[in-house]
């Protein structure tokens, strides 16, 4: 594919752009969440909102991937940009008007989620569209770092917005945000042809078709299939350092709102610092070796949130699992950006969309509970040393390395 002789002032303008508007989506999701619960003070309420904000983005991914390889990836963008601006302002607009209704934010929360599920995949396959193969994994950790530092932001802006005005103003932010990312993306980011799109145009759609086909272009690939399989373990196995820690810190240290701020902005500062970091040094040459580093650091480090009783040295591993984790998810995305051919690409997006939506709630299911029966202490240390474990297998895999190289 060829790219652009500006590419380096696209990539920096789309990647401006979607920082802008992943800032304000993710602020309203913040927003919503804190209205939830100071309205209804219900668990199960928040259980539907977690329900709301993710399934859709399960089944709209496959559809997503089939488009993403099908259309024009940057339409695609804005089109799942301006359906979920346009919802919030008609949900703003009737909230405005007194209809004042939780389940309408769920409707905004579905819809949030069923665009991030034709988004997520045409992001993903229109960055090596823009970038050249050298230069995606320094893309691919900018990215990253976008993605982290509005998990750093957001709950503080949504939470300073939903203080001192409505709801519904926060939903009018977002559609500015929104409005913002898409003029950047439809009028200053030039984005090389792509000759799939030329081929497809005339034909019919058959997308459970086509759907099956990149299934199966990935069960060809055992490299695919072995990367996919470790991924998944790890997100299972990443989820109670995940999702368990503030409940762990609240029973272990105290239940202090200072000790939970500082483990979650100790875990997002991380994650932003590794994404810095990946996009500066860009992993070694075998980018498996890069993973494995990244994984096997996050394993040891869940193991010492189990077994640490200083909450000094509990957060610095909190730290290092967030610094890590664009170590282990970086090279993972670009291995999938440069090894699948141009006409697939979004179709694998798709799935790792699809798996990264899914597989840490359905872990909860069983972690969650477990965390009232079983020591979260006990939980982090079984689960971070199976992550350690997990490593060697993939790593002593050459045919899967062989390929990847």
């Amino acid at each position: 594919m060829s790219h652009n002789v500006n590419w380096k002032r696209n990539t920096a303008l789309f990647l401006g752009g979607q920082a802008i508007t992943i800032i304000g989506s993710s602020m309203v999701s913040y927003a919503i969440m804190w209205y939830m619960t100071l309205e209804t003070r219900s668990g199960s309420v928040l259980m539907v909102y977690t329900v709301a904000a993710t399934l859709p983005t399960f089944f709209m991914a496959p559809f997503g991937g089939v488009w993403a390889d099908r259309h024009d990836r940057r339409n695609l963008i804005n089109i799942a940009d301006g359906c979920i601006a346009l919802v919030s302002l008609a949900i703003a607009l009737a909230f405005t008007a007194g209809m004042d209704n939780i389940w309408l934010l769920l409707v905004c929360l579905a819809a949030r989620s069923l665009g991030q599920g034709v988004q997520s995949p045409a992001v993903g396959a229109l960055i090596p569209q823009l970038v050249p193969e050298g230069h995606l994994m320094r893309a691919n950790g900018i990215y990253q770092s976008i993605m982290s530092v509005s998990l750093i932001g957001s709950p503080a802006l949504g939470g300073v917005l939903l203080t001192f005005a409505p709801i519904q103003t926060v939903l009018f932010v977002d559609v500015v945000t929104a409005a913002i990312g898409i003029s950047i993306l439809a009028f200053l980011v030039k984005v090389p042809k792509r000759e799939i799109c030329e081929s497809k145009k005339h034909e019919k759609p058959a997308y459970f078709h086509e759907m099956r086909e990149g299934l199966r272009y990935i069960g060809e690939r055992r490299y695919m299939k072995r990367l996919f399989a470790f991924f998944t373990a790890y997100v299972i196995l990443i989820a109670p350092a995940a999702m368990l820690t503030p409940l762990q810190v609240t029973r272990d240290f105290g239940a202090d709102v200072w000790r939970l701020t500082a483990v979650e902005i100790g875990f997002s500062a991380g994650m932003a610092a590794g994404g810095v970091l990946i996009s500066v040094w860009t992993g070694f040459k075998d980018k498996m070796n890069t993973i494995i580093l990244g994984a096997v650091i996050i394993g040891v480090m869940t193991v010492g949130l189990g077994l640490l009783t200083n909450f000094w040295l509990y957060l610095a591993c909190m730290v290092a699992i967030g610094i890590s984790v664009p170590i282990v998810s970086t090279p993972f995305t670009t291995i999938l950006q440069t090894k699948s051919d141009d006409e697939y690409m979004g179709r694998v997006i798709g799935v790792l969309t699809m798996l990264s939506s899914v597989a840490m709630p359905l872990a909860m299911v069983v972690f969650g509970p477990l965390g009232d029966i079983v020591a979260i202490d006990w939980l982090l240390i079984a689960t971070g040393a199976a992550i350690v474990i997990l490593c060697p297998i993939i790593a002593a895999d050459r045919k899967v390395r062989d390929e990847i190289r």
